[in-house]
C-alpha cells in the first residue's frame, strides 16, 4: 500500500523546518508528497506569510527525492491530490 502526506508552505516555516518535515515523513515510510503554496482562502484564515519562490518549491522537490519518496509534487499551484492518478503508476 502506497502512502501519501502533504503540506502548504508560506506562513512562515523556515527551510530547516521543511527538511525535517520530509526526513520525518520518509521515516514514516511516507512514500508520495505534495508541496504547494498557502492561499489566504478568505479575510478570516491565516495570512500569507510570503510567497515562495518557483526555485525554492523546485530545490524542495529535488530534496525530497534524494530522501527516497517515490513521487514528489512541489509548486504554487500543487494540492493534496494534485496528479493524484500519476502518483501510483
Amino acid at each position: 500500500m502506497l502512502t501519501k502526506s502533504g503540506f502548504m508552505l508560506g506562513v512562515g516555516e523556515t527551510s530547516e523546518e521543511v527538511m525535517a518535515t520530509l526526513r520525518d515523513l520518509r521515516e514514516q515510510e511516507v512514500d508520495i508528497v505534495t508541496i504547494g503554496q498557502y492561499l489566504q482562502p478568505s479575510n478570516r484564515q491565516l495570512k500569507v506569510e510570503r510567497y515562495v519562490t518557483p526555485v525554492e518549491f523546485l530545490e524542495f522537490k529535488s530534496a525530497a527525492e534524494k530522501l527516497g519518496f517515490r513521487h514528489v509534487e512541489s509548486g504554487p499551484l500543487v494540492r493534496s491530490s494534485y496528479h493524484a492518478w500519476s502518483h501510483v503508476a
